[in-house]
């Protein structure tokens, strides 16, 4: 693989990270779960350490989320390692704010519970779609008093 080949992987990497967060606070579930692979894992970072398998399940996880819950992620920290042309590793940061949407205003209210720091720990393959995520394991990093 050359120097050029490694380097549009990371971006490629790089920007299905940014992406994931900003499909996630779009709210665009179908989207979401197409960037797993159809069999791919995933573990939420405030929800332990369950995971979910498969992208059908995962896409049922997310709607399940009730439909007033708005979020932000902040994305930072982003390191993509790549181990071949079709695998690689991804590591990355993400600060979440959760808010409530209702008729009253036309911008949610921020909980008054701090926002969560968490980070993801990935695995990534190349498919016929793009990089998709082979498994995504999220854990908070500080816990609430």
């Amino acid at each position: 693989m050359t120097a050029e080949q490694h380097n549009l992987i990371e971006a490629d990497i790089q920007r299905l990270l940014t992406l994931y967060a900003n499909l996630n606070d779009l709210r665009d579930w179908q989207q979401v779960a197409s960037l797993y692979t159809a069999d791919g894992v995933m573990v939420r970072p405030v929800a332990g350490t369950l995971p979910i398998s498969g992208r059908e399940a995962i896409l049922a996880s997310f709607l399940a989320r009730p439909a007033d819950r708005r979020t932000k992620h902040v994305y930072c920290n982003g390191a993509v390692q790549v181990l071949s042309p079709t695998t690689a590793t991804a590591y990355s940061a993400y600060v979440i704010y959760y808010g409530t949407q209702d008729d009253s205003h036309p911008l949610p209210l921020l909980d008054k519970t701090p926002p969560v720091l968490c980070e993801f720990n990935d695995e990534l393959v190349l498919t016929d779609a793009g990089w998709r995520f082979a498994k995504r394991h999220g854990q908070a990093l500080f816990r609430m008093a």
